[in-house]
């Protein structure tokens, strides 16, 4: 088991957004975090890190506890992608060797160059090396924000909306590269989305919020329509096209409303 999660709650303003979340997660695996907006899915994510610090509840790394270790202890174990990242008048290279800072003591080695020249050759970005972050479109500064992560080395990967600036190729390349790494090196990610059919393809595991909660975890079994329909309040077909499980919207009650008060105009 490399995160475990156990009993965590989080409140703003006393009202309390997650409650009694508990997980856990091995070494190789892909979790996707899923569920409609507002639900609490961003915010879980950075209490994970301890961005946000949890009013109670446990989080493990590797049978390290979070709360008792310094955000560079943190940031040598987890690596963080937001859903926008801050742009600045940084070249791409600079901006992702900064993810080598929890790993440097005294100067940039000849290791950590290293490390960086082989994550911009895995993420194909080796055009963008020398440019600045400042004049990218949001796919590019997207993967440069991954890459960033990456160098970390860490054991788990956060990433909130992965895919969200992305084209559909890119989607597709990006999602496919972060199961490769965790598959290759061992660790874990943790991704929270919107797209249940790319969550389908490329998690292993689910974690459905409802209401602060999780409603359902598991495996592919625990997505079923009823429980897409029980979290998201919308009917679904589950089908399969060329071997791969997709979600297909049925017609809600309401959108029937709407295409009859639609007729009468």
């Amino acid at each position: 088991m490399i995160l475990s999660v156990d009993e965590l709650q989080f409140l703003y303003r006393n009202r309390k957004i997650l409650h009694e979340i508990a997980f856990s997660i091995d070494e190789g695996e892909v979790v996707a975090i899923l569920g409609p907006n507002g639900v609490g899915k961003t915010t879980l994510l950075k209490c994970l890190n301890r961005i946000l610090n949890p009013r109670g509840g446990t989080v493990r790394i590797g049978g390290e506890n979070l709360s008792d270790l310094g955000t560079m202890e943190i940031a040598r174990l987890i690596g963080y992608v937001p859903q926008r990242v801050e742009t600045g008048r940084l070249t791409a290279f600079d901006a992702v060797l900064l993810g080598r800072r929890p790993h440097i003591k005294w100067d940039i080695t000849e290791k950590d160059l290293k490390i960086v020249d082989s994550v911009f050759k895995l993420l194909s970005m080796e055009n963008l090396r020398l440019s600045y972050i400042d004049e990218m479109s949001g796919g590019e500064l997207q993967k440069v924000a991954i890459a960033r992560s990456l160098v970390q080395e860490p054991k788990v990967l956060l990433l909130d909306e992965p895919t969200s600036s992305l084209d559909l190729r890119n989607q597709v390349e990006i999602l496919a590269i972060i199961r490769q790494i965790v598959l290759q090196h061992k660790i874990a990610a943790v991704m929270t989305m919107h797209d249940l059919n790319q969550a389908f393809r490329y998690a292993d595991r689910f974690i459905l919020l409802k209401g602060g909660k999780v409603h359902a975890y598991g495996g592919a079994e625990v997505i079923t329509p009823q429980v897409i329909e029980e979290v998201y309040g919308l009917p679904v077909v589950i089908g399969e096209i060329s071997g791969m499980r997709c979600v297909v919207p049925g017609s809600p009650a309401w959108d029937c409303k709407i295409s009859y008060a639609a007729s009468k105009l």
